[in-house]
């Protein structure tokens, strides 16, 4: 049984409010103003709060800043319910980190569907949280196994040089004891040809390595590399690198795939993991939202773009792109902030 707090100084409001949450299987805690309230919040943690504006002693303002200070209450969802309609009010309640703000007076179904939509959202960010320091903790007890703990190792254990624009990071024929991670900024290898002409070879962004030469040989380096523009760059000893290899078969293979990729191929790839991306974690979110909010008819949930957007975390313009594409696909229809999904193995075989 999720266990609501409604912290309300109106007696009628409050005692009617809990009265609609209890018949709806919720359990409620009541306070009567915004100081009783932070109180009860941090003692019992409650599953969300719903929370008047204008009351005595602290009102919700306080309530929500003196929730955020806790580690233990900062995560619980936050419903605003108050009669200030203005744009302001709304604003500042929003920037404050509130869920959801419902104005006086409001029907039944209103409060009822925020309640519902935010604790799924509660859930499922709790969920992401969990997997998110099971990881942590799973890369400390395991080394580096991919290419991208690789770069988080080497950002954090190795000195970070700025170069500035046109400032030359290594020339052709110095010695390859080094290979190199962009951190910031873009750099560029060339070469000159006999006529004296530059002819770049690659460009190398934010998290990509540069400056790789043979393993096995003391080859110097083929070309030269310059920063375009101001960059952060990351120098990595080629010798260590060689033992961090040999510890791990994975990383080895992601390596050489690394080495071997074409560059056209590649921009390609790109692209196409992008946009599917996109549209496997907007297919997954809504998978998720149908999994913890009650329906109101069959595949039918009631949430806002912004709220599947931060769960997705992608940007809500391209999140309704994608839901329009998802719509288009036959795989979802879309009625106001009604989605329903009409052919559920499809939408979890979206790649």
């Amino acid at each position: 049984m999720k266990h609501v707090l409604l912290i309300e100084d109106d007696r009628t409001l409050r005692e009617n409010t809990a009265e609609l949450l209890e018949l709806q299987k919720y359990k409620v805690s009541t306070a009567t103003n915004g100081l009783e309230g932070l109180d009860l919040a941090k003692k019992e943690v409650p599953d969300i709060i719903v929370c008047d504006i204008m009351m005595p002693k602290l009102d919700g303002y306080g309530v929500i800043t003196g929730l955020s200070k806790s580690e233990r209450t900062k995560y619980i969802p936050f419903i605003f319910l108050s009669a200030k309609t203005e744009r302001k009010d709304i604003r500042k309640g929003m920037n404050l980190g509130a869920d959801d703000y419902i104005t006086k007076p409001f029907e039944e179904e209103e409060l009822l569907t925020a309640i519902e939509s935010r604790l799924a959202k509660s859930a499922i960010l709790k969920d992401q949280r969990s997997v998110q320091i099971n990881k942590l903790i799973q890369k400390k007890s395991e080394g580096i196994k991919s290419l991208d703990e690789l770069k988080e190792f080497i950002e954090n254990n190795k000195k970070i040089k700025v170069y500035k624009p046109g400032e030359v990071v290594y020339d052709e024929g110095n010695h390859a004891n080094n290979i190199y991670l962009v951190k910031k900024g873009v750099i560029k290898s060339h070469k000159i040809d006999e006529f004296g002409k530059e002819l770049i070879t690659k460009i190398y962004k934010s998290g990509e390595f540069f400056g790789y030469t043979s393993f096995t040989e003391n080859i110097p380096y083929l070309e030269s590399s310059t920063a375009m523009e101001k960059s952060e760059i990351v120098a990595f000893s080629k010798d260590e690198l060689k033992k961090k290899l040999k510890q791990n078969h994975k990383l080895t293979l992601e390596f050489i795939q690394l080495l071997t990729d074409n560059l056209v191929e590649f921009k390609e790839q790109l692209l196409q993991m992008a946009y599917g991306s996109v549209k496997k974690k907007t297919a997954s979110t809504i998978l998720q939202f149908t999994e913890k909010i009650p329906t109101k008819s069959e595949g039918t949930i009631k949430i806002s773009r912004s709220d599947l957007a931060s769960v997705a975390g992608i940007a809500t313009e391209s999140l309704i792109r994608t839901l329009s594409s998802l719509k288009k696909d036959g795989l979802i229809d879309i009625e106001g902030r009604n989605i329903t999904v009409l052919d559920l193995e499809k939408l979890k075989r979206v790649n």
